[in-house]
């Protein structure tokens, strides 16, 4: 019986421009049409819906929903990873929604997609880890976190600096321009090597940044990550070189070293930002690993998820 469950909601209500608050009738309507014991939560600040699923799963919930964009369920899995006793789904209301992509839902839900979360399909799914924090979808050093730091003030990592689109794309621009790749030490299968890399992206699944799929091939279920460095390029050469991400016909170029492995070690001299789901983060030192199977979720399993597996219910 569905009744015997309880259920919590975590809505974001700021995600996507405040699309996420549009789905609260929704998730209500849902609730009584599926008869479901459930609650409606909101979070109201940056990390709070990692303290509300900490909250939960001590209450013993057995499923979380998060209702938002990828960093809000990132939040969420901070206090969900390796609990197999909890299910985990996502309703995607953000800006990117490039995580649901792995699960294969519908960036915005249709009626059919509502149908299919609650029939709950779900599979074991793997979890990235740099250092101390989850990542569900991937991570990134170098000029997309260049990019990602400049929508922040400098004297507050955590304060986004306001301003339209227009804005976000001139920091772009400017950082596809000015951008200085760092020297670092990466540490692969016990190989190091010191290098200058553009871009480098460490992924479970296949898009990151509102849509590239910088790692095409990626499977979140094969205890592996998929690994994207591209070396270090002059201006002409980034453009180029994007213009083959968008086409997904870059993983084979010259300047492109793209493997799969269940662990990899960047150190820098100073610190540099990096995003992990789009999240920003600071540090000199990414000791990055796959956790696998770490947690239970609900995925579409007639549409085009990034899973070898067929559900288990």
């Amino acid at each position: 019986m569905k009744n015997s469950k309880h259920w919590v909601f975590i809505i974001n209500p700021i995600a996507g421009n405040g699309f996420a608050s549009k789905y609260v009738a929704k998730v209500k309507e849902m609730i009584q049409k599926q008869k479901l014991n459930a609650d409606v939560v909101f979070t109201e600040r940056k990390g709070h819906a990692t303290e509300i699923t900490r909250d939960y799963v001590k209450k013993g919930v057995t499923h979380i929903i998060g209702v938002g964009g990828d960093g809000t369920f990132s939040e969420i899995v901070q206090s969900l990873a390796n609990n197999k006793n909890i299910t985990f789904g996502a309703i995607p209301a953000g800006t990117g929604n490039d995580f649901i992509d792995i699960l294969g839902f519908s960036d915005r839900f249709s009626d059919s997609d509502w149908e299919i979360l609650f029939e709950e399909n779900t599979i074991k799914m793997d979890v990235g880890k740099c250092n101390e924090r989850y990542f569900i979808n991937g991570m990134g050093l170098g000029f997309d976190a260049q990019v990602a730091a400049e929508n922040y003030q400098p004297e507050n990592s955590r304060k986004v600096k306001k301003g339209s689109k227009s804005k976000y794309w001139w920091h772009i621009i400017k950082t596809l321009i000015f951008y200085k790749e760092k020297e670092m030490r990466v540490t692969i299968d016990g190989q190091v090597k010191e290098t200058k890399s553009f871009l480098n992206t460490i992924a479970n699944g296949r898009r990151l940044a509102g849509g590239f799929y910088l790692t095409p091939d990626a499977i979140a279920n094969d205890g592996l990550l998929n690994v994207c460095l591209i070396q270090e390029l002059q201006f002409f050469a980034r453009i180029k070189e994007l213009l083959r991400v968008i086409k997904q016909t870059h993983t084979n170029d010259d300047v492109v070293n793209y493997f799969t492995t269940d662990k990899i070690l960047f150190e820098f001299e100073n610190e540099v930002p990096a995003h992990l789901d789009g999240e920003l983060y600071f540090n000199s030192r990414f000791e990055i690993g796959i956790v696998p199977s770490c947690l239970n979720i609900i995925y579409n399993p007639y549409g085009q998820h990034y899973f070898n597996s067929v559900a288990k219910k």
